[in-house]
């Protein structure tokens, strides 16, 4: 028995060594550098746009209203569809129109009639005071006569064509081409000369505006710069983008129409224009929208990745660096403003710097490190190993296509 026990404690004094073993090799293993993902800045030319609200309006608008009065006896299109200009929209009772028009036809043919036996008159009273048969009072009574007998024609004539342009108005029709909104007005009411209610809408959505405010500080701001030139100008065109209300991106480029003159003194704000074609009717007026506006660009500038920039305890911007011995460094940088998912940086970074962009929460500054490269994807914030950015650096980008749709966007 003795013998047994001293067999065990001698079995458990050899395992304990060796786990010891195990623990003590480990221990002396040298740990291995934490790895991070990287990727090298390199200047480029960035293009600068200014984010707006905005509301869409359609490009014409046209309330319809009757330019006489009377009894609507048609309603000759169909609510919602689309309308030519001069399409026929209302016909109203024109037997009333049509009783007045043959009345000053009657008036003209009746002071027609005057007007040759007054001229026969004058005629002969002219002859006749040569020998002073007729006394001068008498000639200038008759030449009266006929003055007025032919401005009766002439008022009898333009009564007339007042009565035929009211008969043509009793055909309500379309001044403008576009989409036609509901009537407000059924067959048999009873509508007035310019009343204050439309009896529609046609509004033109084939091109369609988008109203912005900007603030008069930024703007100044933006004047400053160009006049500087540390922002460069695109020249007269002037690109915009829409995001709309669902995040999404319109696919159509526009371009800025105007930029208002005044600041309104309430909110401080300047009022600007930008226009869109809309051929396949996806903006409505009245829709909340967000307006990517061309600014310019700037020369030789640093986009920094978002996800690589945090704050100080002094509210600093820094980010990490990988030295060119591998250790970690960390600057402070100035930042400019943000530009998509990056920042612009005017100061704190060179070219060639190996930015720190995944990783840096397992590292501390003076740290050895192993670096993997990376690229972030400007568009999307994506982090993509090299290779993998390359392949889809030969697809069109698309700023690419944004310069495409550019060059072909026109306004008719």
């Amino acid at each position: 028995m003795v013998l047994l026990h001293m067999v065990f404690l001698g079995f458990c004094s050899f395992a304990l060594h060796g786990c010891n073993s195990e623990v003590e090799a480990q221990q002396s293993a040298p740990a291995q550098d934490p790895e991070v993902s990287v990727q090298e800045l390199k200047q480029k030319s960035v293009s600068l746009t200014r984010e707006l609200p905005g509301r869409t309006s359609a490009h014409l608008v046209s309330e319809v209203r009757p330019r006489v009065t009377g009894a609507i006896q048609r309603r000759v299109f169909e609510e919602g569809s689309n309308v030519a200009a001069g399409d026929v929209l209302y016909e109203l009772d024109p037997t009333p129109f049509e009783v007045a028009y043959r009345n000053a036809q009657a008036a003209l043919q009746r002071a027609e009639s005057a007007v040759p036996s007054a001229r026969a008159r004058f005629e002969r009273y002219e002859r006749l005071t040569a020998n002073n048969a007729v006394s001068e009072q008498e000639l200038d009574i008759a030449r009266t006569q006929l003055l007025q007998a032919e401005a009766d024609v002439a008022a009898a004539t333009a009564a007339l064509e007042t009565a035929r342009i009211e008969l043509g108005y009793t055909k309500i029709v379309a001044p403008i081409s576009g989409r036609v909104d509901g009537s407000t007005v059924t067959q048999g009411a009873l509508v007035t000369r310019d009343q204050a209610q439309p009896l529609t809408v046609i509004r033109q959505h084939d091109i369609i505006n988008v109203d912005l405010v900007r603030s008069s500080a930024s703007l100044l701001a933006l004047n400053r710069a160009l006049a500087s030139n540390s922002i460069r100008s695109n020249g007269e065109y002037v690109a915009v983008e829409l995001k709309l209300e669902d995040g999404s991106r319109f696919p159509h480029p526009g371009k800025l129409q105007f930029l208002g003159s005044a600041v309104s003194p309430s909110t401080g704000m300047v009022s600007l224009r930008a226009v869109f074609p809309n051929s396949d009717g996806m903006l409505m007026p009245g829709m909340y929208v967000r307006a990517l506006v061309e600014e310019g660009f700037v020369e030789s500038s640093f986009l920094v990745p978002q996800r690589a920039v945090s704050r100080n305890s002094r509210g600093q911007a820094v980010a990490r660096f990988v030295t060119g011995d591998s250790k970690i460094e960390e600057r402070v940088l100035t930042v400019d403003r943000s530009v998509g998912n990056n920042w612009l940086v005017t100061d704190g970074v060179a070219e060639g710097d190996r930015l720190v962009v995944e990783g840096s929460q397992r590292t501390r500054v003076g740290q050895n490190v192993r670096v993997k490269m990376v690229v972030v994807e400007d568009d999307t914030g994506v982090v993509r190993g090299v290779e993998q950015a390359l392949a889809a650096s030969r697809e069109p980008s698309r700023d690419a296509k944004a310069v495409e749709r550019k060059r072909t966007f026109s306004l008719q």
